[in-house]
């Protein structure tokens, strides 16, 4: 038998399309657009000390990536904030819980591409379980990936979909070299991010990170680039090249599954001494901080 990584979540009630359902009971139809064609959009957000960090930052991408995609009947931004509060106060969540948010474009009539088949509006799914940050504190292993990130001209990455074969190929690839993840460049060979976060790299004192052309503008990114402004640290979005990873003196990444967590190597090459680099401990300790201490509260 399958075993959970916590056996916690084996008990938890997941919203389902207005309903609380335990977790073997909680399906969306063979209809749905997310079975049909991973036609959802999704959110990844974690609670911390009774607060969700970032909700309405997350919230608002949600909202974005809907309108991309030209979902119908949406859900009020108060009635998707009300669902997540009442699956955590049901599952007695209040710490160290991540909450996988998604909305698909619904159930259709009969099978097909059409949007026009989705009918029933959409659905709302909110999955919360007991789940620590996915990586290592003490850093992970990378290999670069032959899966090339989509870019905006064929499947735009701001748009925060359900489709997510372009990093689960990847993602196989770093399985098959025995590392934890897999570093994806853009068409024109310039880093991305890996198959699930966004990338730094420290180099003689200055924070470097890629456009955010290829890849999704991350929501830890984006906190992360705050407090370099917030706390003087010299900061550069550019393109960056494969050869500049390598020789990078630190290197991290980041997204709401895992935090900030150092590459230690990659490609056969030991970043810096091998170690978690000073700035990249400074900014974990600083993420943390913000975490601890800011977040929508739980109203219960």
């Amino acid at each position: 038998m399958p075993k959970l990584p916590d056996e916690r979540n084996a008990d938890i009630l997941v919203h389902v399309g207005g309903e609380l359902l335990p977790r073997e009971q909680a399906k969306v139809s063979v209809f749905d657009s997310s079975v049909q064609g991973g036609d959802a959009v999704w959110e990844g957000l974690r609670v911390y000390n009774g607060r969700i960090f970032s909700l309405d930052a997350h919230l608002d991408r949600l909202y974005d990536s809907a309108r991309a995609l030209a979902f119908s009947h949406i859900p009020p931004r108060e009635e998707i904030k009300q669902a997540i509060f009442a699956t955590l106060q049901a599952n007695g969540m209040r710490d160290g819980v991540h909450i996988r948010l998604t909305l698909t474009r619904g159930k259709k009539i009969t099978s097909g591409m059409d949007p026009r088949l989705n009918q029933y509006g959409t659905c709302l799914i909110v999955l919360a379980e007991w789940k620590p940050p996915v990586y290592s504190a003490d850093g992970i292993r990378l290999i670069t990936s032959t899966i090339r990130r989509n870019s905006p001209q064929s499947l735009d990455s701001k748009i925060h979909h359900n489709n997510l074969l372009n990093n689960i190929l990847a993602k196989i690839e770093a399985n098959a070299a025995s590392a934890d993840d897999a570093l994806m460049l853009d068409a024109n060979g310039f880093v991305s991010e890996t198959n699930a976060t966004n990338v730094f790299h420290v180099k003689r004192g200055v924070l470097h990170t890629p456009h955010a052309d290829s890849c999704l503008p991350g929501i830890t990114r984006g906190v992360v680039i705050q407090i370099a402004h917030a706390h003087g640290i010299p900061l550069r979005e550019r393109n960056i090249t494969l050869a500049e990873i390598y020789s990078a003196d630190e290197l991290f990444t980041t997204g709401t599954m895992g935090e900030l967590t150092p590459v230690l190597w990659i490609d056969g090459r030991t970043i810096g001494d091998g170690l978690p680099g000073p700035l990249t401990r400074r900014l974990q300790q600083l993420y943390g901080d913000l975490t601890a201490n800011e977040g929508e509260p739980l109203p219960f």
